[in-house]
């Protein structure tokens, strides 16, 4: 049977637009071409090594790959002003951690408004401070070394990896609670600071346990505490800092942020497909190996964070003193 022209045609025309649906429906996904996950740290350290565990898994999840942009300097402002100028379309994100919380009270002109200009998309992981003081330190327990610091103002030396960096604002918090007088030394990075505080030219840091740990576990460093709320259940022997100085808490924290007006389905995306891979085994080991322990947060319970750490620091800072280097 002959079919009509005008049918036939009509039917062709469909047939033909039948294969590229499947093709607009994939260009219309997210994501449609790689995606980079701008790190404002050098390659190596905790943050860095979490970004590229979090790239990997998104890239086989979402079959785009997930490039990880290290981007340090400024106090971690390179990285977070390249994102907040990108396009809110979820493909450039940005690795968070305390930094940026900091800088918002201890920097007065930024070109962008950190809570204002970045929508908080999932934690990842969260790892303890340890309060290590060099075995010259007589104290054993936190009463100990505030009674020894109290005794001898002025006289210890702090240990931080820099200016204004987490290790710094944390020993800055323990002065504010305890009213010890501490002398501030600051390092460029953790690595110096930690090779002095080994050989005794420091007394006391506030060390991640992806730095400290290996040295706690060998004696060559005694830690006195924990700083965050609960005990390290690697070292459960260990106490917190809270247990003597009720309040006191602080985490090392990483999780992804987007530039703001970026679209809810792809946050909600990118929610999902980490707070997947943070149950997954073979991740939770490996975030494990870090010193660390997953960080499943939605959105919401993110941005609460980074307004409780922000409202924190900014205390600290004004306490302190802390200019900008």
């Amino acid at each position: 049977m002959k079919l009509p022209r005008r049918k036939f045609l009509h039917l062709a025309t469909g047939a033909a637009a039948l294969p590229a649906l499947p093709i607009i429906t994939r260009a219309q996904a997210y994501p449609s071409r790689p995606v980079r996950l701008i790190v404002g740290f050098p390659p190596g350290g905790p943050g860095d090594l979490t970004s590229r565990l979090v790239a990997q898994w998104l890239s086989e999840r979402l079959g785009q790959p997930f490039v990880v942009d290290n981007r340090p300097g400024a106090s971690g402002n390179i990285a977070m002003e390249a994102v907040v100028r990108s396009p809110p379309d979820g493909h450039t994100l940005v690795l968070l951690d305390a930094t940026p919380t900091i800088s918002t009270t201890l920097f007065d002109k930024l070109s962008f408004n950190f809570i204002r200009d970045i929508a908080p998309v999932a934690g990842v992981a969260e790892m303890p401070e340890f309060m290590v003081v060099n075995p010259s330190v007589p104290a054993k327990t936190v009463p100990e070394f505030i009674a020894y610091a109290k005794a001898n103002p002025g006289k210890i030396n702090m240990a931080s990896a820099g200016n204004a960096t987490p290790p710094h604002v944390a020993g800055e918090l323990f002065k504010m609670m305890t009213g010890v007088n501490l002398a501030h030394i600051p390092y460029r990075g953790a690595g110096p600071a930690m090779t002095d505080l080994l050989g005794g030219q420091v007394q006391i840091a506030f060390f991640a346990s992806f730095v400290s740990l290996e040295h706690v576990k060998s004696g060559k460093l005694r830690a006195l505490a924990v700083t965050s709320a609960k005990r390290f259940d690697e070292l459960p022997d260990i106490p917190t800092v809270g247990e003597s100085v009720p309040g006191f808490e602080v985490s090392v924290w990483f999780g992804i942020g987007a530039p703001k007006n970026t679209p809810v389905d792809i946050l909600d995306t990118l929610n999902r497909e980490i707070n997947v891979a943070l149950v997954d085994p073979k991740i939770k080991a490996r975030i494990a190996g870090l010193g660390a322990t997953p960080l499943v947060l939605s959105p919401a319970a993110f941005r609460n964070l980074i307004a409780s750490e922000t409202e924190k620091w900014a205390k600290v800072i004004k306490f302190a003193g802390i200019k900008p280097e």
